[in-house]
């Protein structure tokens, strides 16, 4: 499963300097050969693989109101030991929101190696960030165990160079 997960790093084309650091920090860290999964919660091992997963219509982005993180975030889920990060999308994207993909999974749109916040703080979380289109009409019944409500912005909700939640309008 490494190579795979290998592969959906390099598939990520980065934009920037900041990205081709955190492209080649994941690699590091997948060909050392250390745990890539979490085994218990909520960080054991200290840094472990994520999928998070965009949800969008045409003009708007749903984000969920996070109850460990604390924040407005795109919904996501920890990789399970030998599944692959796009397995974890479709699983995540049923357990979370009730939803299943009507379209394939392509590869990542980026990587992020970011330390958590919130009550489950100070660990290390290497995401892979996917897209998942959906129309926003459809009912969506998310898991109100981890999130206190979920919502859709139009994309002009969100000013340039801000971090997402410090830009919601409350």
């Amino acid at each position: 499963m490494r190579h795979k997960i290998r592969e959906e790093l390099t598939a990520i084309i980065p934009l920037d300097e900041l990205e081709r650091c955190q492209i080649a920090n994941a690699l590091e860290w997948i060909d050392s050969g250390e745990e890539l999964y979490r085994l218990a919660k909520p960080a054991t091992p200290p840094k472990h693989l994520v999928s998070y997963f965009v949800v969008v219509d045409d003009e708007h982005v749903l984000l969920v109101d996070h109850r460990n993180a604390q924040l407005w975030l795109p919904p996501g889920g920890h990789v399970e030991r030998d599944e692959h990060p796009r397995d974890t999308v479709i699983r995540e994207l049923e357990e979370e929101l009730g939803l299943v993909s009507s379209h394939r999974i392509d590869a990542p749109l980026m990587v992020t190696v970011t330390t958590t916040v919130g009550l489950t703080a100070d660990h290390t979380d290497v995401s892979l960030w996917y897209v998942v289109k959906a129309d926003r009409t459809t009912k969506i019944k998310y898991d109100e165990e981890e999130f206190q409500s979920i919502r859709w912005f139009p994309f002009g909700t969100f000013r340039a160079n801000r971090p997402a939640y410090e830009a919601l309008p409350f």
